[in-house]
């Protein structure tokens, strides 16, 4: 091949392997082109299959930065680009390696991640992006559903859980409040009537010189001026 014509396959490998969102490295010793051709069938538009050289796929890598695969170019090559979902490219290569066992996967790229061919045959038992996005679907559509049967709930049901709220909350606040504090009685008067006060002020003064008290208090005067008139012998 003459050097423009390398340095082109290069180019072209680097920019294969810069926009695919997964490669994958197989060895194709001993199959027919009929075969090959069924397999680029089976890949379908989302995947391209390539018969490649060893020596630019390694310089192709290397401009590429992608790691993991330079040890593994060697003996015939071949690698499956894939620009749709690579776990249907997957599916597809390890299918046809089922009915052809002269295809031997090697190892490959995710997302510039490097590969093993176990991790290959593991992305391969993956659902499908197609049957993810079925689940999504029908997990949104249960749950619109759901949400549906909520809100066609009848508003009476509403009114009254809104209604026992209301009450639960006046019970609440009511059985919280303070006790108030009994009023205080009013107290009687102590004041005497004015009948009784008049009365006290008619008493005849003569009832008051003349009580037990004066009495008691004179007779000691009395006694005292008689023992003074009288004369001594």
């Amino acid at each position: 091949m003459a050097r423009p014509d390398k340095s082109a396959a290069v180019a072209e490998l680097t920019e294969q392997f810069r926009s695919s969102h997964a490669a994958v490295l197989t060895e194709y010793r001993g199959l027919t082109v009929a075969q090959l051709k069924e397999l680029r069938t089976a890949l379908g538009a989302n995947a391209s299959y390539a018969v490649v050289k060893n020596t630019l796929t390694k310089i192709a890598v290397k401009e590429a930065g992608v790691e993991g695969l330079t040890d593994m170019l060697v003996g015939p090559s071949a690698i499956a680009f894939i620009s749709g979902d690579p776990v249907e490219a997957a599916k597809s290569l390890r299918d046809f390696a089922k009915d052809n066992p002269l295809l031997v996967i090697k190892g490959g790229v995710l997302d510039g991640a490097p590969l093993t061919a176990d991790e290959i045959k593991k992305l391969a038992n993956l659902e499908s992006r197609e049957v993810l996005l079925a689940k999504l679907a029908g997990a949104m559509k249960a749950s619109m559903q759901n949400a549906v049967s909520l809100f066609a709930a009848p508003l009476s049901q509403a009114a009254r859980t809104i209604d026992a709220l209301r009450a639960k909350v006046e019970a609440d606040q009511s059985n919280s409040a303070p006790a108030q504090a009994p009023a205080p009685a009013e107290a009687e008067p102590t004041t005497e009537p004015a009948e009784a006060v008049e009365a006290v002020l008619d008493t005849d003064t003569e009832d008051v010189v003349s009580s037990p008290e004066s009495s008691e208090a004179e007779a000691p005067a009395e006694a005292a001026e008689t023992a003074e008139e009288t004369p001594q012998g």
